[in-house]
């Protein structure tokens, strides 16, 4: 029973954790660009978007479907970033644990 008290001890330790990493993701800001930074946008470590940028150049309204493909791209590139920042915070709070493929946390 000794190591059931431990795990749990454990388990409490990672919960508050991942609450404080939550907390830290929600105020965190990433950038996301394309067309060589003609367009960027800022989303919050949920996934927000915050603020948008867009280069007075490519303000054509005969050629609107090229912004509109660049503000997908750099929405993506804000949002993978993200992601990336997301697994690498969880790493260090599971010390390496690998979950099951599929398996996210927070539950």
């Amino acid at each position: 029973m000794k190591n059931l008290g431990g795990l749990m001890k454990q388990a409490a330790q990672m919960q508050t954790r991942m609450q404080e990493m939550q907390a830290k993701l929600e105020t965190m800001e990433m950038d996301g660009e394309a067309g060589a930074g003609l367009v960027r946008v800022t989303l919050n470590g949920k996934g927000d978007l915050r603020k948008i940028h867009i280069d007075p150049k490519l303000l054509d309204p005969v050629d609107t479907e090229m912004l509109e493909d660049l503000m997908i791209a750099a929405h993506r590139d804000a949002k993978t970033k993200i992601e990336a920042t997301m697994a690498s915070e969880m790493q260090k709070i599971t010390g390496g644990l690998q979950l099951p493929p599929g398996m996210k946390l927070p539950f």
